[in-house]
């Protein structure tokens, strides 16, 4: 068993209308927790990249030019998976969006961190990095890992932290809290913002979990504290 940890840098958010991938990076974990990569190749999203991504990952139309199709980007992330073979990257939900990767299952590391590290200042990519100290493991590349926002290098930050998770757990595990609703500590919108789930008024708490229209895991919580205090 393999996973492939991948990211893609893109021209929009899969939202937008005009949308497409200019950039593929990957890096394998190998079922002796040995990383590979990373790497990258640039692609031809087939349109101009907008000032406001291009901000983000500073990748060109003229970089772009000539580079590959995004179909042969993908057969190209396809190549090498067998059978038990799993896809990962951070906040999958992304990169699903433009690459499904067949019939492959997939692990968020974002959302499994949110559940395994709940302490953690922050869960992104480059705050996992430090909070973690994933620069301290042996076989980490930090040069490699730089720089931020770029595919290649995302991915190895990706796959350092993937490989903790699943000391932490397991690779099957993994997978269920991939999407597995996340019982959050602090609440971190409106009225409430910056006080612990558990000290919120029943009541309040009872709206989140049968009247509001927030997202599932306040309504998973609420009614995980509920459940609790019966």
């Amino acid at each position: 068993m393999k996973i492939r940890i991948v990211d893609l840098e893109t021209t929009g958010l899969p939202e937008d209308q005009i949308k497409g991938v200019c950039e593929i990076g990957w890096t394998d974990l190998s079922d002796d927790w040995k990383l590979d990569g990373p790497h990258s190749m640039l692609v031809n999203p087939g349109h101009p990249i907008p000032a406001v991504t291009r901000a983000v990952h500073h990748i060109s139309d003229a970089d772009v030019e000539g580079a590959a199709s995004p179909d042969s980007a993908f057969r190209l992330l396809m190549t090498g998976m067998e059978a038990g073979d799993v896809f990962a990257a951070h906040n999958a939900k992304f990169e699903q969006a433009f690459f499904g990767g067949g019939s492959y299952p997939w692990i968020c590391t974002m959302q499994c961190a949110r559940h395994l590290f709940p302490d953690a200042p922050g869960h992104s990519n480059q705050v996992l990095r430090y909070h973690l100290d994933l620069d301290s493991e042996e076989d980490f590349d930090s040069a490699a890992a730089m720089p931020p926002h770029r595919a290649g290098p995302d991915t190895l930050v990706t796959a350092g932290l993937l490989r903790r998770l699943v000391f932490a757990s397991s690779v099957p595990r993994l997978i269920e809290l991939t999407t597995a609703p996340v019982v959050l500590r602090n609440v971190t919108f409106g009225k409430h913002r910056g006080s612990k789930w558990a000290d919120l008024p029943r009541d309040y708490l009872q709206w989140v979990a049968f009247k509001s229209d927030l997202g599932a895991d306040e309504k998973h919580t609420a009614r995980h504290i509920l459940g609790a205090g019966t």
